[in-house]
């Protein structure tokens, strides 16, 4: 009889994928391994080196090259959401391992969500003001708090994403004003925002919130001179890429006041080392790369995800194949 076809999932650190679509005909027809824990370097290797098919939550478990040659008996691999910046493809393509993916599911609305969350959590100083609650007092000298309605919003990338917390800021009663490397003033004129230089935007707006492309021309865009230039009462928010900013020069700017706080959902490494001091920096909200962590985003995972392992497990053809550009 021969052995079921081995397949690993990795990076189901909310273990939410069994939630969400039926696993009954993948555990019938094959070995099936869920990693709820983060893994790298030879701890992922040891987890995958059997493996037929994996299978990757988002861009938790990094598949270089070399990883990649050390894989003798893969097949297939398969990712959560339409990109993924830790897989080296060409590797695979070089292989002719055929790869697929998942939609993404409503990821830019929850994202937007959590960026007003971040933004109002840290104007209304939300974390101090419960902390003194526990502790039995009421309100003390951070209770007066300046409001947001009438300040200027800074959206740094008018995409799909920013341009929804924009509207959010309009509606809020805030000016907005959006920057990026392409940024037109017909297209911040369409979303009702005036587009500024980011000299501009840095030294002018309350609350400067991130929602740029990582790339080349965008990694390590904030920096020491940029923070330099922003309101000593101003709120940076970062819930798109770690690299946009250099986390760093943020820490140091902060304990100087400038800017008076930040709010951040992403980090250089993930998930946060447990010692790593910006889980408790001065002035810092800080959470655990909430953005896409929602119900209806681990439902399109998960279907998407037994669908295809499912198709692939029957030589049909998958759902969303996944070809580099």
């Amino acid at each position: 009889m021969a052995s079921l076809p081995n397949i690993v999932i990795l990076g189901d650190y909310e273990r939410a994928l069994r939630r969400f679509s039926s696993w009954d005909k993948l555990d019938q027809k094959a070995k099936l391994t869920i990693h709820h824990e983060p893994l790298r370097d030879e701890a992922l290797y040891e987890a995958v080196k059997d493996a037929d098919a994996i299978a990757i939550v988002r861009d938790r478990s990094p598949f270089n090259e070399a990883l990649i040659a050390r894989l003798p008996k893969l097949k297939f691999l398969m990712f959560t959401g339409e990109r993924n910046g830790t897989l080296e493809a060409a590797a695979l393509v070089s292989r002719n391992i055929p790869m697929a993916c998942t939609l993404g599911g409503p990821s830019k609305e929850t994202t937007a969500e959590l960026t007003w969350a971040l933004i109002l959590g840290a104007s209304k100083r939300l974390i101090e003001q419960n902390k003194l609650i526990a502790s039995g007092g009421w309100r003390d000298s951070l209770s007066v708090l300046p409001m947001l309605s009438g300040e200027r919003l800074g959206v740094m990338g008018l995409g799909a994403i920013g341009s929804r917390v924009a509207r959010v800021g309009a509606a809020f009663g805030m000016e907005v004003v959006a920057w990026s490397p392409r940024m037109t003033p017909e297209r911040a004129a369409a979303e009702n925002a005036k587009s500024v230089s980011m000299e501009e935007l840095l030294k002018t707006s309350k609350v400067v919130t991130m929602h740029l492309v990582a790339g080349p021309g965008t990694k390590g865009l904030i920096s020491a001179d940029q923070l330099d230039l922003m309101r000593p009462d101003s709120i940076l928010v970062n819930t798109s890429r770690s690299a946009l900013i250099n986390m760093t020069d943020l820490q140091q700017a902060l304990a100087a006041g400038k800017p008076g706080q930040a709010a951040v959902d992403v980090f250089d490494i993930e998930p946060l080392p447990e010692k790593d001091p910006l889980r408790n920096t001065q002035n810092l909200l800080v959470t655990p790369h909430l953005g896409f962590i929602a119900e209806p985003i681990f439902a399109t995972f998960s279907k998407g995800i037994t669908e295809t392992l499912e198709a692939w497990l029957e030589q049909k053809p998958v759902p969303h194949p996944f070809k580099p550009q």
